[in-house]
């Protein structure tokens, strides 16, 4: 599947309309962003039912100031409409299997759990972070 642009026109709509989305927050001047990017466009081939997209943050700034992007790429992960991941960095082809993988395996409803019990008052924000077993730019040990 190709890579999916997306604007502050059509973010809403991408992700309420599919249950899986991979976001690349990028720009043309960034050399991490660039050599990320035939990763990215691997996996999104090698995953056709995700849904890949990618925002420019020098095109889309009011975009990536919704979501606090402070560094490039930062790549997320919505599922089910819930942002599961948001971390800074390129990764390599390996890591980024791994953690769409983690990703396909969580339990969203104990995910929306977690996120329920953390509304509760005087409860802490889980971050996306602690959803995962492990972070996928490290290997296991």
């Amino acid at each position: 599947m190709a890579t999916v642009e997306l604007t502050k026109e059509n973010f809403d709509q991408t992700v309420s309309e599919n249950p899986f989305v991979l976001i690349d927050f990028w720009a043309g001047w960034c050399r991490p962003c660039l050599q990320f990017a035939p990763v990215y466009e691997k996996a999104s081939e090698a995953h056709p039912d995700l849904v890949f997209a990618k925002v420019d943050t020098e095109a889309q700034q009011e975009l990536a100031g919704a979501f606090q992007i402070t560094s490039i790429p930062t790549l997320m992960i919505v599922r089910d409409q819930v942002a599961i991941f948001a971390q800074p960095g390129a990764l390599p082809e390996a890591a980024l299997t791994d953690l769409i993988g983690q990703a396909r395996a969580l339990d969203m409803d104990e995910v929306r759990a977690k996120i329920a019990e953390s509304q509760q008052p005087g409860a802490q924000q889980p971050r996306p972070a602690d959803l995962y077993p492990h972070d996928p730019g490290t290997p296991d040990a």
